[in-house]
Order: C-alpha cells, then structure tokens, then sequence
C-alpha cells in the first residue's frame, strides 16, 4: 500500500494505491495553514498500512538530497507554507521513506509510466491553469540539476496586439505573466472559459505557448509534449499552438504529426496524483536496495 499526495496552492489530493497506478481511495483538502492541511493529510493515511508516500507538491521546492533544507517548501507566496518541511512531518509522522519532487515533475512521471507518454523514454508535461510550471522525463529519467526546472518563468516576446503588463509579482512579462490563467482574467475582464468563442483569446494564448514549445523542442527534443491544465482544457487552444508552432519553428527542425505530438494528459486529472504514488514506489525501492 502506498501513499500519494499532489499538494497544489488550492487544494491538497490525497489517495492510497498501488506500484500499478491503481488508487484504492482518494480525499482533497483546502489547502490552507499547514497546521490544519496537515492534520487532515496525516488523519486520512493513518487508516492505512502505508510502506512509502510519494509528495508532487507546489513549489519552489528543494529537492537536491544532501541540501540542508531537502524537502522544503522554499520560497512560496502561500501564507505559512514558507520554508516548510514536509517531508520531515511525513517522516515524523509515519516512519516510512518519502519520495519528494515538483507536481508537474510527478505528472510527468504519470504520463511516462500510465498515460500519454507510455513507453517513451522521454516527455514534457506542462501545466497551464494558475501558474504555469513544467516537469521533463529525459532518457528515462526526472529532470533535475541545480534545482527542478521553473520553465513557466522563461521570457517570450509580446503579441503584437497585447499591451497588458504581466501578471507575475517577479518578471511582470514572462511566460506565466501573461499566459496562464489569473493573466487571461485580468487581460480580458472575465475568466478564460467565460471567453469560449472569442479567437483573439485563444489566438494570443496558442502564440505565447508555441514560443514556449519552440524553446523547450529546441532544448530537450521531448519525444511527446503534454499540455495540462485548467487553461488547457479549452481545446481550441491546441489549434492556435500548432499553427504557431510551425510558423516559429519555420521548418529548421523537423516536427512529428502535431495532433499526435501535442496532447492532453492521458491519464486527465489524475496525472500528478499517479505520479506521485510512482514517486513514493520509487522512495520504496530505494529505501530496500
């Protein structure tokens, strides 16, 4: 029996399951003060005979093992969550190994081990919907160096008709500033699915999230490319992407079939909560070599 949380800014989903991606029960909680979230995590698993937990949390976050503060929420915004140590209350609390990375990092390994990514050896998976944050699986492999990878913070250029100045409290114009979902709210007045039939939306939307992918295809050559996210479940966006992409990319790389390369998430909502039981799978078997 293993555990697995996705801890988001909004909303904390728990659930026990198995190494087959198999999820036997599953609660969300509000994410509020860590006292009261984690009182409520630690309650709900303690039901259980759980042998590792898998964490795909919000971050930033460090993951380097031999850092001081492994396992920290480092430097988030979120009331109380700054500088937290989570993976030492979930040790405290159930003795048990914890595996520990970003939640798009465990999405990813979601897609690469059950859902769209099944059998690659790599894939990016990008969440679009609050913020924007992106995990890599490259030769078989999470993506990790310095520190996890903040792709949703890389500068694009401006749409020619967008004169809004960015939403993010530290770059105002980067790619979350001024594609992910409270930048459509506060660019256009209303939220993003009360803008269904206006192109120009989802025009500027496809032409900042292409520049992206250019950047990341140019980089890291993922063999499949996911797109999550409450933002991305406007489907019309793919279109805009795709047209773009091709028009940035001009032909110096050579793209596989786009509607088959750029996708959704195989596995839907449940990516980042499979992922992290793969996390705490993983936690298992290391803690056992």
């Amino acid at each position: 029996m293993l555990g697995a949380i996705e801890a988001g800014g909004t909303k904390f989903v728990c659930a026990v399951g198995n190494d087959t991606g198999q999820i036997i029960e599953r609660i969300q909680i509000p994410t509020t003060i860590p006292a009261e979230t984690m009182q409520q995590v630690i309650e709900f698993f303690k039901k259980y005979s759980i042998k590792s937990i898998g964490v795909g949390s919000f971050g930033p976050i460090d993951v380097i093992k031999e850092s001081p503060t492994f396992g920290f929420i480092t430097s988030t915004p979120k009331p109380g969550w700054n500088h937290y140590p989570f993976v030492q209350v979930l040790k405290e609390a159930f003795s048990v190994p914890v595996g520990f990375n970003t939640d798009v990092n465990a999405a990813a390994l979601g897609e690469a081990t059950f859902g769209a990514a099944k059998g690659l050896d790599s894939c990016l998976y990008i969440t679009i919907g609050t913020g924007i944050g992106a995990g890599a699986i490259v030769q078989g492999e999470l993506l990790q160096g310095l520190s996890h990878p903040e792709m949703g913070h890389i500068l694009v250029r401006r749409h020619p008709n967008d004169q809004y100045k960015g939403k993010c409290p530290y770059h105002h114009d980067c790619l979350e500033g001024l594609a992910a979902g409270p930048a459509i709210e506060a660019r256009w007045g209303v939220k993003g699915d009360q803008l269904v039939d206006q192109g120009e939306v989802w025009d500027m939307e496809g032409y900042y999230i292409a520049q992206a992918l250019m950047q990341y295809i140019l980089i890291l050559s993922p063999k499949k490319i996911i797109l999550g996210g409450g933002v991305m479940k406007q489907k019309q966006v793919f279109t805009f992407v795709n047209r773009y992409l091709k028009e940035f990319v001009n032909g110096y790389v050579a793209l596989p079939e786009l509607t088959n390369y750029i996708v959704s998430p195989g596995l839907g909502d449940n990516a980042g909560i499979t992922g992290s039981l793969m996390l705490a799978h993983q936690a298992l078997l290391a803690e056992n070599e």
